[in-house]
């Protein structure tokens, strides 16, 4: 609960009395690995917050590969809000990577609360667009430099990750084979650079 009072904190926006009232309203769950937090062709109906572990987002692509889109690390909140706001079924699914320790709250109760807490909405807004701006970062290295420039970079940004999550998809999320990150791992161990 620290955790979450801690990320509804952020940039100041919300009083710690407005943060001990919204606090209330989340539910925590405790996730096994692989366990699906969403699925695929559901309507996306929850804001989530990591209190511990790690989720990922995914997705199939046309040969049926499982893509890694990105990470929802610990102190992050996650919602999907392609789906939310278009009422479309969802094309990604979250799964935790190991377990995980989260809080969840539906997405028609958040929004209620933002005519009683009207700073809400300026840190839901904040938040998102400090999640956006890290993913298009995300992007400008995941789309230039070859296998090991990535991996090398992957491991600058989120050392925390590499240690934590399986190969499998820290090797998806590069865009990848098992094989060629296996490789990179065992040149970056022994000091090849």
């Amino acid at each position: 609960m620290e955790k979450l009072k801690s990320a509804l904190a952020f940039a100041g926006i919300l009083s710690s009395a407005d943060i001990e009232i919204l606090v209330d309203l989340f539910k925590y769950r405790k996730l096994k690995s692989e366990e699906h937090i969403e699925d695929f062709g559901k309507l996306s109906h929850e804001i989530v917050f990591v209190c511990s572990g790690v989720l990922r987002a995914y997705s199939i692509d046309g040969n049926r590969n499982e893509v890694t889109k990105y990470f929802i690390k610990e102190n992050q909140f996650f919602a999907n809000l392609e789906s939310h706001y278009s009422s479309q079924p969802s094309t990604v699914a979250i799964q935790c990577v190991v377990a995980s320790e989260v809080y969840t709250i539906p997405f028609s109760l958040f929004e209620k609360q933002f005519e009683r807490f009207p700073n809400l909405f300026i840190f839901f807004k904040s938040v998102t667009e400090s999640t956006l701006l890290n993913k298009i970062k995300d992007n400008d290295f995941l789309n230039f430099g070859d296998s090991k420039t990535k991996y090398m970079e992957f491991l600058l940004r989120y050392k925390v990750l590499a240690q934590t999550v399986p190969q499998k998809y820290i090797a998806s999320y590069l865009k990848i084979t098992p094989q060629s990150l296996s490789r990179i791992r065992n040149e970056v161990a022994k000091g090849g650079k």
